[in-house]
């Protein structure tokens, strides 16, 4: 006769086998992991481009300097990027170099200028950000972060494996309107400028002076509507650097 701890046994037995007996998949079909966009429930999106090494330009900026396949105790990987790749943000030290030898790096920026309520706004197409162009926004004054959807977005510019001097961003007299008419102070673009090619270091001057204003560029804007959100960017924390990797989302 059985005794209860054998039935008890056996009990347990099917209980942890069962699920495993009628799984036809295998262990490395479960292992896939879910990359997203949206998290949330459509609450959250994540507005960072993705490094992938070899891909858009990057190289091979990840390496597997150690890896278990080869006997280690753990994978170990090595980063070597440009601090202005991707999704980035400049510090005022980008391009005035008093501030960079004063020492204004992105472990200075203000992250409560770097964080909160935003609005997404949708520029007129293929036209660079003028004076004319920021009145046409409507932009209420009080508004502190803008980012700015152009162009670049439906071209999927920052897709692309070579830059494109044809990108969409600001004009000096742009800059120079939304210093003197808004209240913003945090300024978001969809590729990895927000000053226009032709315009590039005097438009860049214009928002860095201040070193008030900080430009977060090359923001992946597809498929998010026009409206008002939560903003969260976090830069790393590099002593010394005029610029930095970031992680933007945006929360309805």
């Amino acid at each position: 006769m059985a005794t209860n701890t054998t039935i008890n046994s056996l009990i347990l037995l099917l209980i942890f086998t069962l699920p495993i007996l009628n799984c036809s998949c295998s262990l490395s079909d479960e292992l896939k992991p879910l990359r997203r966009e949206v998290y949330g429930n459509g609450r959250i999106f994540d507005i960072t481009h993705r490094y992938t090494a070899g891909a858009a330009g990057l190289g091979d900026f990840l390496w597997l300097v150690q890896s278990m396949k080869n006997g280690s105790l753990y994978n170990f990987s090595l980063l070597q990027l440009e601090v202005h790749s991707g999704t980035h943000v400049d510090a005022p030290g980008h391009m005035i170099d008093r501030y960079f030898d004063a020492g204004f790096d992105v472990d200075t920026l203000d992250l409560e200028v770097l964080n909160g309520p935003a609005l997404l706004v949708d520029v007129p197409r293929d036209n660079n950000i003028t004076a004319e162009v920021m009145e046409s926004l409507h932009i209420p004054k009080g508004v502190n972060r803008v980012l700015f959807r152009t162009s670049n977005t439906d071209r999927k510019l920052m897709f692309k494996e070579e830059f494109d001097s044809s990108y969409v961003g600001f004009m000096r007299d742009g800059a120079r309107w939304l210093v003197e008419n808004t209240d913003i102070k945090l300024v978001g673009i969809d590729y990895l400028s927000a000053a226009a090619f032709d315009d590039l270091v005097p438009s860049h001057l214009v928002f860095h002076e201040s070193r008030e204003i900080i430009l977060v560029e090359g923001l992946k804007l597809d498929d998010v509507s026009a409206g008002i959100y939560s903003v969260h960017c976090l830069p790393l924390r590099l002593s010394g650097s005029e610029g930095s990797p970031i992680r933007c989302i945006l929360i309805k």
